[in-house]
This record gives C-alpha cells, structure tokens and sequence, in this order.
C-alpha cells in the first residue's frame, strides 16, 4: 500500500497541475478563472509587462483583418482589437469586468458581452450598456505597415 501525500499528488501532477491547483487556491472573492484556460497558457520566464507574453513579436492580425467601425476578438490571446475610425486601431483585454466571461462578438459600434448583456463602445472600451460599471482594460499595441501585434 502506497501513502499518497498532497505533496506527492502535486509533483506527480506537473506544472500543469500545480498551476490549476494554485489558481484554484487564489482570488477568493474573484471572478472564476476557467481552469482548462490556465493549465493550457504556456509558460513565459519573460518579466510581466515586457512585450513577450502570449504573441511576443508575432503579427496579432493584419489592419485589413479589423473592420472599420467594429473589431476582432481574439480568444487566444484575450484581447480585442477596433478600428473604431479609418487608420485608428484601439486594443482591450477581451476579459469582461462584471464577471469575466470573455466577449465574443464586435457589432453595431460595441464589444459584446454574451453573459450578462454589458457592451463597451469600440472607441474607448468605456461602458456602453451594464450591469459592467467598469470600462475594458486598453492593451497596448504597435501598428506598422499592416501589420498589429501586441506592444
């Protein structure tokens, strides 16, 4: 008979394990993090906030890819991008403020929120329509050539 141990199941478990263990030890009194979205994010040894998280240098989407007047969610990478006006590109985290569902669609002028109905005006990420009262964060990109990638 073997006597399995919380520490022998963690390293049995791997990273990815320890990772959703972790996560599902922290935020008490957050929005729910979906579990299989942290154990498939990969690892970057990079400093937060230095450029080389998710997509690094990679093109996110070319300028042709982003409707005037609406935007583009991309899910991988939890952001979403508008061009809100001709030759102007905005970025937000695609994570909802209310409860932090991701948004799903970019029409009529707004980011659509599919859980609870919130909508936020392609311009500014700023609330257009709750229960979020909370604008989307703005996420920084580079636009050169037809090229945009997170920056």
């Amino acid at each position: 008979m073997t006597d399995t141990t919380r520490r022998a199941v963690m390293l049995g478990a791997g990273g990815a394990g320890m990772a959703a263990v972790l996560t599902a030890c922290s935020g008490y009194g957050e929005p729910a993090a979906d579990s299989a979205s942290v154990a498939a994010a990969p690892a970057s040894s990079a400093p937060a906030g230095s450029g080389a998280e998710a997509v690094g240098a990679a093109a996110l989407a070319k300028t042709a890819d982003i409707p005037e007047g609406g935007g583009k969610v991309f899910k991988d990478q939890k952001v979403v991008v508008t061009q809100p006006a001709a030759g102007q590109f905005k970025a937000f985290t695609s994570v909802c403020p209310h409860q932090g569902c991701d948004v799903a669609t970019v029409s009529g002028g707004t980011i659509n929120c599919p859980c609870h109905g919130s909508k936020f005006k392609i311009a500014d990420g700023s609330v257009a329509n709750g229960p979020a009262n909370k604008p989307l964060a703005e996420k920084a990109i580079k636009v050169e050539g037809d090229s945009i990638t997170l920056g």
